[in-house]
């Protein structure tokens, strides 16, 4: 699945924040309706089997509730994407990543291999199933983990166990850490923490570009890997280093160097980091220091300043505005408009921006914000994860066209902002300006009537940050083992009240949704060909 990911450390984002996002863009000349769900443990499957791969898994008898974001149509699976869990682990999957001959050739993806005649038959060979892969890994994944940490580690060892079909890059985030996996090859995987400092950006290309080999192997503190990685990459001479180097580069052994990176991905990169570090080198003109189709675009950097939810909306809706390659742009001409791949395509799916706040309590610590549809024409919609419904205008998207769910009316004004776009842009951003405004005073309301409804674990909460200000590197107000978090996020009636706020901003969402579409149809409208300016009155 073609689609762009960033991630922000705590110390670079703009509240103390880890902060995973991920467009989810569907193949092309393909829609993929999406829904915002809970999927409660009673809803859980304990022997999961894949539409695509037939691969069946067994699963433990003690899911943890957990939000997702699937397809509405399950032909293909469930798709669930983007969720957080009551541990507040959030999860992102998956980035599709690229590779290259040699990877495949030492370690082949495992994939379906349909059965040959009739039971029963002369020459009847059976179905050979194939590995884990997007369809999967959040069902597989999410349920069963209570750190960061720990979701690496359970992805690995599941894909050590029956493989993938695919090239995948997945994000997992607690109120400490990120961490980013990439898959290699069929059974092979990386992991690398992020740094908290820095912001990672990730284009569909196997993106880790320096890779400590004997961390991953020992203590493991910002790097974990498969357990046989070292004698794989030297048995099948996958290191490209001229010299003996360290750290080890993934990017070149594991990655691809195609001439349609240049077009597909690598501009992405570059405009993220473009638009993040603007001053930090030169980006543009024949003197640039890295540009649209540079290989060395590296994985993480710190930003020149801390990063909000805007800014990252702004790049994973971005067109490469202010460019020559902006299609909607009056610089450069018709061929510069059209020749990378933008971040912001028509082909969205959705958008999770999952948020989780080391100084709010638990109960009301992570924030999944969605969008769905193409980023350049909707709004970021921040929701609490810790209820048991989700409001019905982003649940109960339908397979058909209607304006009475949010992925189809976001859907509709995009098509008709396009062909009008110097004419409706005014609109558009009035529309996400004010619903953002909306979106970040809705959560200081709800964390205050939160506050006033816990009391006792409010003032809690508050003498927790008082105790560990010193001494807490980590700055959390409420520093909790994981089970210890599962029983706080269970309260329900702090649980009902972030459900009610979610309801409200799913209103006041539909309210101006509903307002942004008819003003771009009449905008449109009037621009019809078949006008005439003479009154009928």
């Amino acid at each position: 699945m073609a689609c762009t990911t960033i991630l922000v450390g705590k110390d670079a984002s703009y509240d103390g924040s880890t902060i995973i996002a991920r467009n989810e863009d569907s193949a092309n000349g393909e829609f993929n309706p999406k829904r915002f769900i809970v999927v409660r443990p009673s809803e859980q499957p304990r022997h999961y089997r894949s539409v695509l791969s037939h691969v069946e898994v067994d699963l433990p008898d003690n899911p943890l509730q957990y939000t997702a974001v699937p397809n509405a149509d399950t032909k293909e699976g469930i798709w669930g994407e983007a969720g957080v869990n009551e541990a507040n682990v959030a999860m992102s999957a998956t980035e599709t990543l690229t590779t290259n001959e040699r990877v495949l050739g030492a370690d082949p993806f495992v994939e379906l291999t349909p059965a040959k005649g009739k039971p029963g038959e002369d020459g009847y060979e059976p179905e050979t199933p194939g590995g884990i892969g997007e369809e999967d890994f959040l069902t597989l994944v999410l349920p069963y983990i209570k750190t960061a940490r720990e979701g690496v580690k359970r992805l690995g060892l599941l894909l050590e166990q029956f493989g993938t079909y695919e090239m995948n890059g997945v994000a997992f985030s607690d109120s400490h850490e990120i961490w980013w996996l990439e898959t290699v090859g069929g059974h092979h995987w990386i992991a690398k923490r992020v740094p908290d400092e820095a912001y990672v950006t990730m284009p569909n290309q196997l993106g880790i570009d320096e890779f400590d080999l004997d961390d991953a192997l020992e203590d493991q503190e910002s790097h974990m890997c498969s357990a046989d990685l070292a004698e794989f990459i030297e048995h099948n001479h996958l290191d490209l280093a001229v010299e003996s180097t360290s750290p080890f580069n993934p990017r070149d052994a594991f990655g691809s160097h195609s001439d349609s990176d240049h077009v597909y991905n690598t501009p992405r990169a570059w405009y993220m980091q473009r638009f993040l570090n603007p001053y930090d080198e030169v980006w543009d003109g024949k003197d640039a220091d890295h540009t649209p189709e540079s290989n060395d675009i590296p994985w993480a950097r710190q930003p020149e300043r801390k990063i909000t939810i805007e800014d990252v909306k702004y790049v994973l809706s971005s067109h490469y505005q202010g460019t020559p390659f902006d299609p909607y742009g009056h610089l450069g001409d018709e061929h510069t408009r059209h020749m990378y791949r933008t971040i912001g395509i028509n082909r969205q799916s959705q958008l999770s921006v999952m948020q989780i706040r080391p100084y709010r309590p638990q109960s009301n610590r992570a924030i999944q914000w969605i969008a769905y549809g193409s980023n350049p024409f909707n709004t970021l919609v921040p929701f609490f994860p810790n209820v048991d419904t989700t409001p019905k205008y982003f649940e109960d998207t339908t397979t058909r066209v209607t304006s009475e769910n949010f992925y189809w009316e976001n859907r509709i004004i995009a098509a008709l902002c396009d062909a009008a776009f110097s004419d409706t842009a005014n609109a558009v951003e009035r529309y996400q300006e004010k619903t953002g405004g909306m979106a970040h005073r809705l959560i200081a309301a709800t964390d205050e009537q939160v506050s006033r409804l816990g009391g006792e674990n409010e003032a809690k909460a508050k003498q927790l940050e008082d105790e560990f200000e010193a001494d807490n590197l980590d700055g959390d107000v409420e520093p909790l083992e994981p089970d210890q978090i599962i029983e706080v996020v269970r309260d329900q009636e702090v649980r009902d009240v972030l459900a009610a706020a979610n309801q409200t901003m799913a209103d006041q969402i539909k309210d101006e949704t509903d307002k942004l579409l008819d003003t771009v149809l009449y905008i449109t409208s009037m621009k019809m060909k078949n006008g005439f300016n003479r009154s009928d009155n």
